[in-house]
């Protein structure tokens, strides 16, 4: 569990120290500190000069994301953004790849799951996902290799994005008889509609090159290279203000119609259509075909 410690409050109990910290009510899992271990189950944290780098950290299995992982995340990004001291956020993975998506004991245990939990399930992804892409502090994501799935929604979340040549991409879910719903609106946010169209019902793989070229990505380079450019980035976005920054955020957000509030919305609804295709018949059929390496009926049936 990320835990964070509040140097005002020492002493509080955990309800005066959530109000003092404006610790949001639907995250109870944050502690009531303000400064973030240096290491989780699933997250490697590290701050330096106002900066804070957050990697996913389950390289076994390609930084999938699980329940620990995404209440992790969820925390550590919550307690970026009410931590004075740090101005930027920069997310990246351990090992060789950004994020694999949905981890496959988490998506066993969400094929056999009622559609009541599959929401609540999808709701605590889609929280994830709106606290970074609200997040009021500048976020660059270090795509340090391939993602696939909610690999790609944490990317098209972010500010800004660099990543390395040879990493792959997918929006595999209707492979699985499924959408994502979820990530939706931060992708469709980041390569527009027509090409979201595309990938959505294709589920095919692209590369980085092809990535940048839809706007995914904003910035390729070699791995060697990787560290310097997002030090680039970081060094322009020092010269600015931070108030600034977060006012020019909302502002962008703002004009192309994207708000915190309509964001939540557009959540629950997601979560219910996700929810629903994954006990119907077609998605169970994928998630069980999938996790029993063999082609779904539909395949043989075309």
């Amino acid at each position: 569990m990320v835990r964070i410690i509040c140097h005002s409050c020492h002493g509080c109990d955990d309800g005066a120290i959530n109000r003092h910290l404006q610790i949001p009510p639907e995250n109870p899992m944050i502690l009531l500190f303000l400064r973030i271990d240096g290491m989780t189950e699933t997250l490697l944290v590290t701050d330096s000069n106002g900066i804070r780098e957050i990697r996913l950290n389950r390289p076994s299995v390609h930084n999938a994301f699980d329940d620990q992982l995404i209440a992790d995340l969820t925390a550590a990004i919550d307690a970026t953004r009410i931590d004075g001291s740090i101005w930027a956020l920069v997310l990246s993975g351990e090992g060789s790849t950004f994020s694999a998506g949905a981890d496959a004991n988490w998506m066993r245990a969400m094929a056999g799951a009622s559609e009541a939990e599959n929401r609540e399930d999808s709701l605590r992804l889609a929280r994830l996902m709106r606290a970074l892409n609200f997040l009021p502090k500048p976020t660059i994501a270090k795509v340090n290799g391939s993602a696939y799935g909610g690999g790609i929604g944490l990317i098209a979340c972010c500010d800004i994005a660099i990543g390395v040549e040879g990493a792959k991409f997918s929006l595999s879910e209707a492979k699985l008889g499924l959408v994502p719903a979820v990530i939706s609106p931060y992708v469709v946010a980041a390569i527009g509609p027509r090409q979201a169209r595309k990938l959505f019902i294709s589920a095919e793989v692209f590369d980085a090159d092809e990535a940048l070229r839809i706007g995914l990505l904003h910035q390729v380079v070699s791995r060697s290279e990787l560290g310097d450019a997002v030090s680039r980035s970081l060094h322009f976005l020092s010269k600015c203000g931070a108030s600034a920054q977060a006012e020019a955020k909302a502002l962008a957000l703002r004009i192309a119609g994207i708000t915190r509030e309509g964001a939540e919305k557009l959540d629950h609804e997601n979560a219910a259509l996700i929810a629903r295709l994954r006990v119907s018949e077609e998605g169970q059929e994928g998630l069980t075909a999938f996790l029993d390496k063999r082609p779904p009926r539909w395949i043989s049936e075309n």
